[in-house]
């Protein structure tokens, strides 16, 4: 049995960690628990109640690397990055190594599997790197794969007009709405609303992008929603380092010289809103009142003041029932406990 250790990783990823597993992250198609889970052909578990192989829970597997780890850590050796081994180890990271995991993802999720035909309306530039899963909709749009893989999840739609440049991961009953510009490495997440322009960036699922305005280098949580026109910048005007920072009591980590927006689950910004470079957003922030917010924004944050939480609460149920789904107990109760940290 494999077990997926987060030990002395989790608040290197936070504000991602905060609401999730560190095994539950969505970096290329799949988040790291389904990429094990797919190749070993049995479920992982995320705690140390039986026994079991531990598994560092940011480590990338893939066909190529997951039986080499396994090996490794049998034999209660240290698992060391190269180019074959990858790990998270910053929210960055999930960004940046995008392209890596999304390529590995292909392979696992198109083996031996045969894809659906796109319609004759779309132009298609190299087909073998393109797998529509079953009920996927593409139709007058320009899928260029010659860069990178494109995937179309099961039930997704890619509507009219769209101009996609892979590597690009469209999830399960995800909508990519008319006109879009989508350049490589992307991944959208399932049950997720997005339209405009994004550039190598990464959201989970359940959320929105859904207007015009620019994401690039960025990575989005569950259920948010950015409102039209919001843009970021992922270069700085002086074309130097930017940093993040992303946690109240974090150190400021270089991030290079294109980084953009983190956004942590259940956060929202208003139209027009226009992000800075290295910009982060907490959990459960709703982000309205100013045009360029600071580059950081602490949990439960509404406009300038701290969210209630009752209020925060209420507001997730209204945004979860229009993809008809509800706020559970377990996810308030999270959410609760996070929130009283801060007060």
């Amino acid at each position: 049995m494999i077990i997926l250790s987060e030990d002395g990783i989790r608040q290197k990823l936070f504000p991602f960690t905060h609401t999730r597993h560190t095994a539950d992250i969505r970096i290329g198609i799949l988040t790291i628990r389904e990429k094990w889970e797919m190749l070993t052909g049995e479920c992982v578990r995320l705690v140390d109640k039986e026994q079991g192989l531990s598994v560092p829970a940011n480590v990338i597997p893939t066909q190529e690397n997951f039986e080499e780890i396994l090996q490794t850590l049998n034999n209660n050796l240290p698992l060391q990055e190269s180019e074959n081994l990858k790990f998270i180890n910053h929210p960055k990271h999930i960004f940046q190594l995008n392209d890596y995991a999304l390529r590995h993802d292909f392979a696992i999720v198109t083996k031996g599997k045969r894809s659906e035909i796109p319609d004759q309306t779309n132009g298609v530039i190299n087909p073998g790197n393109i797998f529509l899963e079953a009920g996927a909709k593409v139709s007058y749009s320009i899928l260029n794969a010659s860069a990178g893989p494109i995937y179309i999840g099961k039930n997704a739609e890619v509507t009219e007009g769209n101009m996609i440049r892979g590597g690009f991961s469209l999830g399960a009953n995800s909508v990519l709405k008319m006109g879009s510009k989508i350049y490589g490495t992307t991944t959208i997440g399932p049950n997720c609303v997005a339209g405009g322009e994004i550039k190598n960036s990464v959201l989970f699922g359940n959320s929105n992008k859904a207007h015009h305005g620019y994401l690039g280098d960025s990575v989005i949580g569950e259920w948010c929603n950015l409102g039209a026109g919001t843009s970021n910048s992922n270069v700085k005007n002086t074309a130097g380092e930017i940093s993040f920072k992303t946690g109240d009591n974090s150190e400021v980590v270089n991030a290079g010289k294109k980084a953009g927006l983190l956004m942590g689950d259940y956060s929202r910004c208003a139209i027009n809103t226009s992000f800075n470079t290295g910009s982060t957003v907490g959990v459960c922030c709703n982000i309205f009142g100013v045009t360029a917010p600071e580059k950081y924004t602490e949990n439960f944050t509404w406009g300038n003041e701290k969210y209630i939480f009752e209020k925060a609460a209420e507001h997730i149920q209204n945004w979860k029932k229009m993809k008809n789904q509800s706020l559970t107990a377990k996810e308030k109760e999270l959410l609760q406990n996070l929130y009283n940290k801060i007060n």
